[in-house]
């Protein structure tokens, strides 16, 4: 595929984009001190907060991704049409729990970590576990978010150029260091703010340039998106075997929030920042709303992007993931592709830069003991940086990795399904930790042997999940659980901690 923009120019706008992003990060911390690479001295504006926070919730997965989905066509030629809205109906269910349960606890005892909860709740082995599990779903996570930018970049620019995929990656990962690396969260607060506002006008400017190209209103062209059902929301039959149906997804949708931002230091570091509680609630409830709307206008932008290809002849890629990148550098004005580079970039940045500081927090916090052990800040300093150099190449690694076994970049429901796995120990963890005044046992005594009986519980409920979600159409009647894996996954973890459970006063 062609582009109107060449390699040459696409590559003159990121480095562009990329000197801005520096000089923000030189600004945010110009008098900054290492507490506020992990939480800004709790002084973030919280309408900045919730803002950014968009651009990191929808990553390039969603830029990219979810205007695709919306004339996939299922086994029975059925457009997918507007059948994520029904997911992200889910998610404000999950932002009135995290509002309303979570960030009261997190605030309250005063966490830089919010893994430290499990530690004060359940013990060392819960909060080492739960910390862990974190950076397993934060690592795959963000790889397989970076490997689909890292894809379109090597088919439109670099490709082009010659350079192999592998130094595309490491670029770009390269890049993201340089202006995480001194700022942390800090900075991430205002580098995300640029970031989704780039990303919001790449969404209006195409949605506008092909209202444009097919002399039609937006009014008509959600007419005509009506006659090709691609405006269909709700999908209430086929029961709980389809994995579009309403409930299904609604469920989904809110499990996803709440362990994949309410359990989630990368996500709750941002709200942590932020002074004050009422502040912080106020935040979760602006970006919830934002977060809708914009979720809306990327299915729309979907229905017009098939109605475009069907009226101008323009030829489907294979992978629906490439609809929104194809027409944007090929069929539209200059001027669009210029906003979708500047939006790819500031996607890819947006979810992987606050991966990376979250990832470091997490590894120094909760595993390196910053805070407790008596080490002086110069060498807390210098070791916080040989970590974020560590995460950066183990997602340069998770990557390529990536890249070798699979070109299907469909993968906004892989982060998905991979978060069904590794979330719902978390899931687990914190619900027995809220819903319970029960601990549970860590360790237990067999003869000489001493075995870590809560860890064993927690890995073992991801693998039995996976082999009951593997083997579920065949068992249970060609029902497959699709997202709510996470809830199964998180009901196990819950119940094998209820038999090593004991009360306090018991023990006592």
């Amino acid at each position: 595929m062609l582009t109107r923009l060449g390699p040459w120019v696409i590559f003159s706008i990121i480095v562009a984009y990329f000197l801005v992003l520096i000089a923000l990060s030189w600004w945010t911390n110009r008098k900054g001190d290492s507490q506020d690479f992990y939480l800004a001295g709790r002084k973030s504006p919280w309408f900045l907060v919730a803002f950014g926070m968009v651009g990191t919730s929808l990553s390039g997965v969603t830029f990219i991704s979810v205007p695709g989905l919306v004339g996939k066509l299922d086994a029975q030629d059925i457009p997918q049409a507007f059948s994520y809205m029904q997911v992200v109906i889910g998610y404000l269910i999950g932002y009135l729990v995290i509002a309303t349960v979570l960030l009261p606890l997190y605030y309250k005892r005063n966490l830089t970590s919010i893994y430290q909860y499990l530690d004060q709740r359940l013990g060392l082995s819960a909060y080492k576990v739960g910390a862990f599990y974190f950076l397993v779903s934060r690592v795959l996570g963000a790889a397989l978010r970076l490997f689909l930018v890292a894809l379109v970049l090597d088919q439109f620019v670099t490709g082009p150029l010659g350079v192999p995929f592998a130094v595309t990656v490491a670029v770009t990962i390269i890049l993201i260091w340089v202006y995480t690396h001194k700022g942390g969260i800090k900075t991430i607060v205002y580098t995300d703010t640029l970031q989704t506002a780039a990303m919001i006008a790449a969404l209006l400017g195409a949605i506008w340039a092909i209202s444009q190209s097919l002399n039609s209103s937006l009014g008509d062209l959600w007419t005509q998106a009506k006659l090709q059902n691609y405006d269909r929301v709700f999908f209430f039959e086929g029961g709980w075997s389809d994995p579009r149906n309403f409930f299904k997804q609604v469920i989904s949708g809110a499990l996803i929030t709440i362990t994949m931002t309410g359990l989630d230091q990368d996500m709750m570091q941002k709200n942590l920042s932020i002074a004050k509680l009422r502040d912080a609630q106020k935040n979760m409830a602006v970006f919830s709303i934002i977060l809708l709307i914009v979720n809306g206008l990327f299915l729309f932008l979907g229905a017009l992007l098939y109605l475009q290809a069907s009226q101008t002849g323009m030829e489907l890629p294979a992978s629906s993931d490439l609809l929104f990148p194809t027409s944007a550098l090929g069929a539209l004005p200059v001027t669009v592709g210029v906003l979708f580079i500047i939006g790819l970039i500031a996607a890819a940045y947006s979810s992987a830069d606050s991966a990376l500081t979250a990832l470091t927090t997490s590894f120094c916090v909760d595993f390196l003991d910053f805070g407790k052990k008596g080490r002086s800040l110069e060498e807390q300093v210098k070791t916080r940086r040989w970590v974020h150099v560590g995460f950066s190449a183990l997602l340069f690694t998770v990557i390529l990795i990536t890249k070798a076994i699979t070109e299907d970049t469909s993968v906004i429901y892989a982060v998905l399904k991979v978060a069904g796995f590794t979330y719902g120990p978390l899931l687990g963890l914190f619900c027995f930790g809220l819903f319970t005044d029960l601990k549970a046992r860590e360790w237990v005594q067999l003869g000489s042997l001493r075995i870590p009986m809560l860890v064993l519980v927690c890995l073992a409920a991801p693998i039995i999940s996976f082999i009951v979600d593997y083997n579920s159409a065949e068992w249970f009647n060609g029902f497959e659980f699709g997202f709510t894996i996470m809830a199964f996954n998180g009901l196990l973890t819950f119940v094998g901690l209820l038999l090593l459970s004991y009360s306090e006063v018991e023990e006592g």
